[in-house]
Protein backbone atom coordinates (compact mmCIF):
# COMPACT_ATOMS: atom_id res chain seq x y z
CA UNK A 1 0.00 0.00 0.00
CA UNK A 2 1.37 3.24 -1.00
CA UNK A 3 2.33 5.78 1.86
CA UNK A 4 -0.68 8.99 1.71
CA UNK A 5 -1.57 11.83 4.10
CA UNK A 6 -5.55 11.71 3.96
CA UNK A 7 -7.16 15.06 4.25
CA UNK A 8 -4.94 18.10 4.59
CA UNK A 9 -4.44 21.37 2.61
CA UNK A 10 -2.72 21.56 0.51
CA UNK A 11 -0.85 24.78 -1.71
CA UNK A 12 0.35 22.94 -4.68
CA UNK A 13 2.69 25.33 -5.74
CA UNK A 14 0.56 28.02 -7.58
CA UNK A 15 -2.54 28.22 -5.48
CA UNK A 16 -4.60 26.50 -2.67
CA UNK A 17 -5.90 23.25 -3.79
CA UNK A 18 -7.39 22.67 -0.46
CA UNK A 19 -7.98 19.58 1.59
CA UNK A 20 -7.08 16.57 -0.35
CA UNK A 21 -5.62 12.98 -0.40
CA UNK A 22 -2.07 13.19 -1.46
CA UNK A 23 -0.87 9.41 -1.86
CA UNK A 24 2.98 8.64 -3.72
CA UNK A 25 5.01 5.95 -4.28
CA UNK A 26 8.58 6.13 -4.31
CA UNK A 27 9.95 9.32 -5.58
CA UNK A 28 6.39 10.20 -7.44
CA UNK A 29 2.84 11.65 -6.60
CA UNK A 30 0.63 8.84 -7.30
CA UNK A 31 -2.82 11.13 -6.81
CA UNK A 32 -4.05 14.28 -5.47
CA UNK A 33 -7.74 13.65 -4.70
CA UNK A 34 -10.63 15.74 -2.79
CA UNK A 35 -10.93 14.91 0.47
CA UNK A 36 -12.27 15.70 4.14
CA UNK A 37 -10.15 18.13 6.07
CA UNK A 38 -8.99 15.90 8.66
CA UNK A 39 -5.90 18.05 10.03
CA UNK A 40 -7.15 21.79 9.99
CA UNK A 41 -4.07 23.32 11.97
CA UNK A 42 -1.69 21.66 8.98
CA UNK A 43 -0.93 21.66 5.21
CA UNK A 44 1.28 20.69 2.63
CA UNK A 45 3.94 22.99 0.50
CA UNK A 46 6.22 22.06 -2.47
CA UNK A 47 9.85 21.38 -0.95
CA UNK A 48 11.89 24.56 -1.63
CA UNK A 49 14.11 24.67 -3.78
CA UNK A 50 17.64 27.43 -3.04
CA UNK A 51 18.78 27.98 -6.80
CA UNK A 52 22.13 29.53 -4.97
CA UNK A 53 24.52 27.75 -2.27
CA UNK A 54 28.01 27.03 -1.27
CA UNK A 55 28.41 23.74 1.11
CA UNK A 56 32.21 23.73 1.28
CA UNK A 57 32.61 24.89 4.66
CA UNK A 58 32.54 23.56 7.73
CA UNK A 59 29.14 22.12 9.39
CA UNK A 60 30.81 22.81 13.01
CA UNK A 61 32.16 26.38 12.74
CA UNK A 62 31.10 27.68 9.30
CA UNK A 63 34.70 28.09 8.22
CA UNK A 64 35.28 27.89 4.68
CA UNK A 65 36.69 30.13 1.67
CA UNK A 66 39.52 32.40 3.25
CA UNK A 67 39.86 30.45 5.33
CA UNK A 68 42.44 27.64 6.29
CA UNK A 69 39.47 24.80 6.84
CA UNK A 70 39.53 23.94 3.00
CA UNK A 71 43.15 23.96 2.47
CA UNK A 72 43.98 21.36 4.88
CA UNK A 73 40.94 19.21 5.09
CA UNK A 74 40.83 16.17 2.83
CA UNK A 75 37.85 15.57 0.51
CA UNK A 76 36.45 12.56 2.14
CA UNK A 77 36.43 14.36 5.50
CA UNK A 78 35.13 17.46 3.55
CA UNK A 79 31.81 14.90 1.77
CA UNK A 80 30.88 14.76 5.55
CA UNK A 81 30.39 18.52 6.37
CA UNK A 82 28.52 18.78 2.49
CA UNK A 83 25.91 15.58 3.15
CA UNK A 84 25.61 17.06 6.97
CA UNK A 85 24.92 21.15 5.29
CA UNK A 86 22.49 19.65 3.11
CA UNK A 87 20.17 17.53 5.69
CA UNK A 88 20.10 20.47 8.05
CA UNK A 89 18.73 22.54 5.41
CA UNK A 90 16.39 20.40 4.19
CA UNK A 91 15.40 19.85 7.70
CA UNK A 92 14.00 23.54 7.22
CA UNK A 93 12.00 22.89 3.98
CA UNK A 94 14.77 23.29 1.49
CA UNK A 95 14.43 19.82 -0.27
CA UNK A 96 16.55 20.88 -3.70
CA UNK A 97 19.74 22.59 -3.45
CA UNK A 98 21.86 24.26 -6.59
CA UNK A 99 25.66 24.25 -5.10
CA UNK A 100 27.32 27.42 -7.53
CA UNK A 101 30.73 26.63 -7.70
CA UNK A 102 30.67 23.17 -6.93
CA UNK A 103 34.05 20.45 -6.36
CA UNK A 104 33.82 16.62 -7.27
CA UNK A 105 32.89 16.54 -3.51
CA UNK A 106 29.52 18.23 -3.68
CA UNK A 107 29.18 15.98 -7.10
CA UNK A 108 29.98 12.67 -5.31
CA UNK A 109 27.47 13.91 -2.66
CA UNK A 110 24.39 14.60 -4.87
CA UNK A 111 24.85 11.08 -6.68
CA UNK A 112 25.45 9.33 -3.28
CA UNK A 113 21.80 10.72 -2.47
CA UNK A 114 20.81 10.14 -6.03
CA UNK A 115 21.61 6.23 -5.65
CA UNK A 116 19.63 6.02 -2.42
CA UNK A 117 23.40 5.53 -0.81
CA UNK A 118 21.80 8.12 1.77
CA UNK A 119 18.42 9.30 2.39
CA UNK A 120 18.84 13.16 1.71
CA UNK A 121 17.30 16.24 -0.64
CA UNK A 122 18.41 16.70 -4.40
CA UNK A 123 21.83 18.27 -4.69
CA UNK A 124 22.86 19.76 -7.65
CA UNK A 125 26.31 21.33 -8.58
CA UNK A 126 27.65 23.33 -11.12
CA UNK A 127 31.21 23.13 -11.73
CA UNK A 128 33.47 26.70 -11.80
CA UNK A 129 34.85 28.09 -14.87
CA UNK A 130 37.23 31.58 -14.30
CA UNK A 131 40.13 32.91 -15.09
CA UNK A 132 43.35 33.12 -13.10
CA UNK A 133 42.85 36.21 -10.54
CA UNK A 134 39.30 36.11 -11.24
CA UNK A 135 36.87 36.05 -8.53
CA UNK A 136 36.50 32.13 -8.14
CA UNK A 137 40.31 31.75 -8.13
CA UNK A 138 40.73 34.41 -5.65
CA UNK A 139 38.92 32.99 -2.84
CA UNK A 140 42.38 30.86 -2.48
CA UNK A 141 44.86 32.89 -1.03
CA UNK A 142 47.24 34.01 -3.78
CA UNK A 143 50.73 32.60 -2.82
CA UNK A 144 48.62 28.60 -2.17
CA UNK A 145 49.92 26.58 -5.04
CA UNK A 146 47.17 23.55 -4.64
CA UNK A 147 44.51 25.83 -6.64
CA UNK A 148 40.93 24.96 -8.42
CA UNK A 149 41.12 25.22 -12.29
CA UNK A 150 40.99 28.03 -14.26
CA UNK A 151 40.64 28.67 -17.72
CA UNK A 152 42.61 31.16 -19.68
CA UNK A 153 41.86 30.66 -22.60
CA UNK A 154 38.50 29.74 -25.13
CA UNK A 155 39.93 26.91 -25.61
CA UNK A 156 40.79 25.82 -22.07
CA UNK A 157 37.17 27.06 -21.40
CA UNK A 158 35.63 24.71 -23.53
CA UNK A 159 38.10 21.75 -22.22
CA UNK A 160 36.83 22.71 -18.57
CA UNK A 161 33.30 22.98 -19.41
CA UNK A 162 33.58 19.11 -20.51
CA UNK A 163 35.56 17.67 -17.62
CA UNK A 164 32.52 19.08 -15.66
CA UNK A 165 30.22 17.22 -18.07
CA UNK A 166 32.42 13.95 -17.33
CA UNK A 167 32.90 14.30 -13.52
CA UNK A 168 29.00 14.76 -13.62
CA UNK A 169 28.49 17.96 -13.21
CA UNK A 170 24.66 19.34 -13.70
CA UNK A 171 25.57 23.07 -14.38
CA UNK A 172 27.97 25.35 -15.02
CA UNK A 173 28.92 28.94 -13.08
CA UNK A 174 30.81 31.34 -15.04
CA UNK A 175 31.62 35.10 -14.04
CA UNK A 176 31.19 38.27 -15.67
CA UNK A 177 32.32 40.24 -12.67
CA UNK A 178 34.56 40.41 -9.61
CA UNK A 179 33.25 39.52 -6.56
CA UNK A 180 33.17 40.42 -2.60
CA UNK A 181 34.45 37.46 -0.74
CA UNK A 182 37.22 36.95 -3.26
CA UNK A 183 40.91 38.51 -1.62
CA UNK A 184 42.16 41.44 -3.83
CA UNK A 185 39.84 42.02 -6.18
CA UNK A 186 37.19 44.69 -7.18
CA UNK A 187 33.86 43.92 -8.14
CA UNK A 188 34.46 45.72 -11.57
CA UNK A 189 37.29 43.78 -12.67
CA UNK A 190 36.48 42.23 -15.86
CA UNK A 191 36.63 38.35 -15.02
CA UNK A 192 37.20 36.88 -18.75
CA UNK A 193 36.83 37.75 -22.65
CA UNK A 194 33.75 37.80 -24.48
CA UNK A 195 35.54 35.39 -26.75
CA UNK A 196 36.56 32.77 -23.19
CA UNK A 197 32.68 33.67 -21.79
CA UNK A 198 31.03 32.67 -25.11
CA UNK A 199 32.81 29.54 -25.70
CA UNK A 200 31.78 28.34 -21.91
CA UNK A 201 28.66 29.03 -22.67
CA UNK A 202 28.48 27.42 -26.42
CA UNK A 203 30.16 24.51 -24.87
CA UNK A 204 27.91 23.94 -21.64
CA UNK A 205 24.61 24.47 -23.95
CA UNK A 206 26.04 21.81 -26.20
CA UNK A 207 26.61 19.52 -23.27
CA UNK A 208 22.72 20.39 -22.13
CA UNK A 209 24.42 21.97 -18.75
CA UNK A 210 22.74 25.13 -17.26
CA UNK A 211 24.80 28.29 -17.24
CA UNK A 212 24.87 30.86 -14.32
CA UNK A 213 26.41 33.99 -14.14
CA UNK A 214 27.64 35.91 -11.15
CA UNK A 215 27.00 39.02 -11.80
CA UNK A 216 27.13 42.46 -9.59
CA UNK A 217 27.90 44.89 -12.24
CA UNK A 218 25.37 46.75 -15.08
CA UNK A 219 28.44 45.60 -17.40
CA UNK A 220 28.52 41.87 -15.76
CA UNK A 221 24.56 41.76 -16.29
CA UNK A 222 25.23 42.76 -19.94
CA UNK A 223 27.36 40.76 -20.88
CA UNK A 224 25.63 37.63 -19.19
CA UNK A 225 22.65 38.74 -21.36
CA UNK A 226 24.82 39.36 -24.78
CA UNK A 227 26.24 35.67 -23.96
CA UNK A 228 22.54 33.98 -23.59
CA UNK A 229 23.50 32.79 -19.80
CA UNK A 230 20.73 30.73 -17.95
CA UNK A 231 20.41 32.92 -14.75
CA UNK A 232 22.17 35.85 -13.44
CA UNK A 233 23.33 35.34 -9.89
CA UNK A 234 23.35 38.71 -7.41
CA UNK A 235 22.69 41.06 -10.15
CA UNK A 236 23.21 44.13 -7.48
CA UNK A 237 24.01 46.41 -10.02
CA UNK A 238 20.91 46.49 -11.83
CA UNK A 239 20.02 49.52 -13.93
CA UNK A 240 16.43 50.52 -15.39
CA UNK A 241 17.58 50.64 -18.98
CA UNK A 242 18.27 46.85 -18.47
CA UNK A 243 14.81 45.87 -17.09
CA UNK A 244 13.13 45.36 -20.31
CA UNK A 245 15.91 43.05 -21.48
CA UNK A 246 15.84 40.82 -18.45
CA UNK A 247 11.91 40.70 -18.79
CA UNK A 248 12.00 40.08 -22.03
CA UNK A 249 14.66 37.02 -21.62
CA UNK A 250 12.69 35.55 -19.05
CA UNK A 251 15.91 35.85 -17.22
CA UNK A 252 15.71 34.23 -13.40
CA UNK A 253 17.71 36.28 -10.98
CA UNK A 254 18.90 34.93 -7.18
CA UNK A 255 18.96 38.34 -5.67
CA UNK A 256 20.66 37.00 -2.46
CA UNK A 257 19.68 39.53 -0.48
CA UNK A 258 20.71 38.51 3.36
CA UNK A 259 23.92 37.76 2.47
CA UNK A 260 25.05 40.95 1.24
CA UNK A 261 23.50 42.73 4.06
CA UNK A 262 25.23 40.51 6.48
CA UNK A 263 28.93 40.94 4.98
CA UNK A 264 28.09 44.78 4.52
CA UNK A 265 27.22 45.00 8.31
CA UNK A 266 30.75 43.47 9.11
CA UNK A 267 31.29 41.18 12.15
CA UNK A 268 31.78 38.00 12.54
CA UNK A 269 35.47 37.38 11.19
CA UNK A 270 34.40 39.20 7.88
CA UNK A 271 37.32 41.11 6.16
CA UNK A 272 36.93 44.83 6.00
CA UNK A 273 37.98 44.09 2.19
CA UNK A 274 34.82 42.27 2.11
CA UNK A 275 32.73 44.60 3.97
CA UNK A 276 33.68 47.49 1.86
CA UNK A 277 33.08 45.71 -1.44
CA UNK A 278 29.63 44.63 0.12
CA UNK A 279 28.44 48.21 1.18
CA UNK A 280 28.91 49.38 -2.39
CA UNK A 281 26.92 46.75 -3.53
CA UNK A 282 24.11 47.10 -1.20
CA UNK A 283 24.39 51.35 -1.76
CA UNK A 284 21.71 51.26 -4.20
CA UNK A 285 20.79 47.67 -4.81
CA UNK A 286 16.79 48.11 -3.05
CA UNK A 287 15.19 50.63 -4.47
CA UNK A 288 16.68 49.20 -7.91
CA UNK A 289 16.04 45.90 -7.06
CA UNK A 290 12.02 46.80 -5.80
CA UNK A 291 11.66 49.24 -9.41
CA UNK A 292 12.99 45.48 -11.32
CA UNK A 293 10.10 43.50 -9.31
CA UNK A 294 7.62 46.20 -10.07
CA UNK A 295 8.63 45.83 -13.95
CA UNK A 296 8.75 42.23 -13.90
CA UNK A 297 11.62 40.74 -13.46
CA UNK A 298 12.30 36.98 -12.83
CA UNK A 299 13.24 36.79 -9.02
CA UNK A 300 13.48 33.65 -7.97
CA UNK A 301 15.05 31.82 -4.54
CA UNK A 302 18.72 32.44 -4.17
CA UNK A 303 20.69 32.84 -1.12
CA UNK A 304 24.37 32.30 -1.21
CA UNK A 305 23.43 30.06 1.80
CA UNK A 306 26.99 28.39 2.95
CA UNK A 307 25.93 27.67 6.78
CA UNK A 308 28.02 30.61 8.02
CA UNK A 309 26.34 33.97 6.84
CA UNK A 310 23.26 32.31 6.09
CA UNK A 311 22.51 28.96 8.20
CA UNK A 312 20.32 26.41 7.81
CA UNK A 313 17.25 27.37 8.07
CA UNK A 314 18.05 30.85 6.66
CA UNK A 315 16.21 30.57 3.19
CA UNK A 316 12.78 31.46 5.52
CA UNK A 317 14.28 34.33 6.55
CA UNK A 318 15.62 35.51 2.81
CA UNK A 319 11.86 34.64 1.43
CA UNK A 320 10.28 37.46 4.22
CA UNK A 321 13.23 39.62 2.52
CA UNK A 322 12.27 39.19 -0.39
CA UNK A 323 9.10 39.91 0.26
CA UNK A 324 9.39 43.18 2.18
CA UNK A 325 11.64 44.33 -0.84
CA UNK A 326 9.55 43.44 -3.36
CA UNK A 327 6.30 44.44 -1.94
CA UNK A 328 4.73 40.38 -3.02
CA UNK A 329 1.84 38.99 -1.25
CA UNK A 330 3.08 35.69 0.74
CA UNK A 331 2.17 33.36 -1.95
CA UNK A 332 4.19 35.14 -4.67
CA UNK A 333 6.95 35.04 -2.51
CA UNK A 334 6.55 31.06 -2.36
CA UNK A 335 6.10 30.49 -5.96
CA UNK A 336 9.31 31.79 -6.18
CA UNK A 337 10.89 29.36 -4.29
CA UNK A 338 9.05 26.31 -5.45
CA UNK A 339 7.60 26.53 -8.49
CA UNK A 340 9.01 28.75 -10.33
CA UNK A 341 12.67 28.32 -8.82
CA UNK A 342 12.50 24.56 -10.12
CA UNK A 343 11.51 25.96 -13.29
CA UNK A 344 14.48 28.15 -13.49
CA UNK A 345 16.47 25.29 -13.04
CA UNK A 346 14.87 23.50 -15.86
CA UNK A 347 12.68 20.94 -13.60
CA UNK A 348 9.73 22.67 -14.10
CA UNK A 349 7.54 19.38 -15.06
CA UNK A 350 9.02 17.40 -12.33
CA UNK A 351 9.64 19.16 -9.26
CA UNK A 352 8.17 22.45 -7.47
CA UNK A 353 4.54 21.28 -7.07
CA UNK A 354 2.66 18.92 -5.43
CA UNK A 355 0.53 17.26 -7.99
CA UNK A 356 0.41 13.90 -9.82
CA UNK A 357 3.56 12.74 -11.35
CA UNK A 358 5.64 15.22 -9.93
CA UNK A 359 8.68 14.54 -7.53
CA UNK A 360 7.53 13.53 -4.20
CA UNK A 361 8.93 16.54 -2.57
CA UNK A 362 7.01 18.52 -0.03
CA UNK A 363 6.85 19.57 3.37
CA UNK A 364 4.21 19.49 6.39
CA UNK A 365 3.60 22.82 8.20
CA UNK A 366 1.83 24.79 10.96
CA UNK A 367 -0.50 27.46 9.55
CA UNK A 368 -1.29 28.57 6.12
CA UNK A 369 2.08 30.11 4.83
CA UNK A 370 0.60 31.34 1.70
CA UNK A 371 -1.07 33.57 3.80
CA UNK A 372 1.68 34.19 5.87
CA UNK A 373 5.41 33.62 5.74
CA UNK A 374 5.44 34.53 9.40
CA UNK A 375 4.23 30.78 9.62
CA UNK A 376 7.08 29.40 7.60
CA UNK A 377 9.69 29.24 10.32
CA UNK A 378 11.59 26.18 11.50
CA UNK A 379 9.44 25.66 14.58
CA UNK A 380 6.59 25.25 12.80
CA UNK A 381 7.98 22.63 10.31
CA UNK A 382 6.32 19.09 11.40
CA UNK A 383 7.69 16.92 8.32
CA UNK A 384 10.63 17.18 5.43
CA UNK A 385 9.88 14.60 2.55
CA UNK A 386 12.22 14.67 -0.35
CA UNK A 387 11.99 11.75 -2.81
CA UNK A 388 9.16 10.28 -0.84
CA UNK A 389 11.75 9.65 2.42
CA UNK A 390 10.46 11.60 5.50
CA UNK A 391 14.14 13.31 5.92
CA UNK A 392 12.79 15.59 8.87
CA UNK A 393 10.03 15.35 11.46
CA UNK A 394 7.04 12.86 11.51
CA UNK A 395 3.99 12.62 9.25
CA UNK A 396 0.75 13.43 10.83
CA UNK A 397 -1.92 10.55 11.50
Amino acid sequence: MNPSLEGITIWDGVSVAGPRRLEWSGDRIESVQPADDRFPGLSVIPGLVDTHVHLDTSVLDGAGPGDAWPLVTPDEEKAMHVAAHALRFAASGVTTLRDLAATSVQIAVGRAFDQGVLDGPRLLASGPVGMTAGHGDLFTPPRFRDRPPVADSPDECRRLVRQWAREGASGIKIYTSGGIFSMGDRVGWRNQTRAEIAATVDEAHALQLRVAAHAHTAEGIDIALAEGVDSIEHATGVTEEQFAALVAADMPVGPTLLINDQVAAGGNGIRAESSEKARDVVAGRDPAFRAAARAGVRFVLGTDANGRFVRHGGQLDELRAMQQLFDWTAERALVSATSDAAASLGLGSSLGRVAEGYHADFVVVRGRPWESLDELTTDRIVAVVSRGRVLAGQLPG
